[in-house]
């Protein structure tokens, strides 16, 4: 890629034990092998805003746990999966701060050097725990849509949410299916993005590499990379586990 040639964007959504992080692991690893010098941007460290008052809500308010749940040590969090009115409020509130940061966040990370940008976890990940059948919230989510800047390739990763929450037990069963059904809605609404559906893990990674070719921005940093070079890793894990 030419040092003039502008960073290539991807985003990665899903639900949560999708296995979004395999993926961006993997295709960091595929991009800087050809050379590319990549970012990746983690949406709750980089963009998300208040934290404190998200914080106060999930662990003081709503008597949520801390931590990241593994199969050894699950946990139950209260946070994106409480729904009423009162909290609907606070989120437009907060997702509408964090649209704001992550059009600032993504602007300065295309002026950073860096030839293709990962973000993990955009702001879809947030418009999903809004009641999308809400004809408002619609509307809410395409105004915002014309705030933040829209990726080369969004990628949403399919998964199974027994097997997600097997692999990342936080959320009850019932709410992962609620989202994963917020997601594929979403994806209509807006339109324009990329739908992995649920496979063994190098299959996931053969589509994601797959779609990347076809994205014209991409150009030479698509074409650099080897897209049948095979996944360097298990083989025979399903994509959300």
């Amino acid at each position: 890629m030419s040092s003039t040639a502008r960073p290539t964007l991807v985003s990665f959504s899903g639900i949560d034990g999708a296995g979004k992080s395999t993926q961006i692991d993997a295709l960091r690893t595929l991009m800087e092998g050809a050379g590319v010098r990549v970012r990746v941007i983690p949406f709750w460290d980089e963009v998300a805003r208040l934290k404190n008052l998200r914080e106060a809500s999930g662990h003081k308010i709503f008597k949520g746990e801390k931590g990241v749940g593994s199969p050894e040590r699950p946990i139950e969090r209260r946070d994106k999966n409480v729904r009423s009115r009162t909290m609907s409020l606070v989120r437009l509130f907060l997702y509408t701060v964090d649209s704001l940061s992550l059009r600032f966040v993504v602007r300065r990370a295309l002026r950073s050097g860096a030839g293709f940008l990962i973000c993990d976890r955009y702001a879809y990940d947030e418009f999903v725990n809004l009641n999308l059948r809400n004809p408002f919230m619609r509307i809410y989510v395409r105004v915002m849509m014309k705030l933040v800047p829209r990726p080369d390739v969004s990628y949403i990763l399919d998964a199974d949410p027994i097997q997600a929450r097997a692999r990342k037990p936080e959320y009850p069963l019932e709410f992962l299916y609620t989202c994963r059904e917020s997601y594929l809605t979403l994806s209509q609404l807006i339109g324009g993005m990329t739908l992995v559906p649920p496979n063994p893990v190098p299959e996931v990674h053969r589509q994601i590499v797959s779609a990347l070719s076809r994205t014209a921005a991409a150009g030479n940093a698509a074409r650099a990379a080897d897209i049948q070079q095979p996944f360097d890793g298990p083989d025979t894990s399903p994509a959300t586990l």
